[in-house]
């Protein structure tokens, strides 16, 4: 039981559970099958001006992390029932980010795991 982030490049495994991708547009190249997502949640991801901020600004972590944290303030509930699966089971957010150390993911994972104490 818990999260885990993972790119949506990677093979998926039995062993991710439930599946979400939390990134705006669909990873190119991948298909609806090979991905095997549970559900696309596009309203989880950085607004656009945020993400093509963020990929000028690399550097800028915490700022990211800030302003992503107050666009995600608005899904009080989705974040709750994403909390509850990760509780009762594995969940995995998937991203196409290269950044594989930093993204949204592994911001909202952070955030998540907050909201799990």
């Amino acid at each position: 039981m818990g999260i885990a982030v993972k790119r949506a490049y990677d093979p998926p495994s039995p062993d991710d559970g439930y599946r979400v991708l939390v990134d705006r547009l669909w990873p190119r190249g991948i298909s609806k099958e090979e991905a095997r997502l549970d559900e696309w949640l596009k309203e989880l991801a950085p607004s656009n001006e945020l993400r093509q901020w963020f990929h000028k600004n690399l550097s800028h972590r915490d700022e990211f992390r800030q302003r992503y944290l107050a666009e995600l303030a608005g899904h009080e509930e989705t974040l709750r029932r994403l909390a509850h699966i990760a509780k009762t089971g594995q969940l995995t957010l998937v991203y196409s980010s290269r950044h594989e150390d930093f993204n949204n993911a592994t911001v909202l994972k952070e955030h998540l795991e907050t909201l799990m104490r």
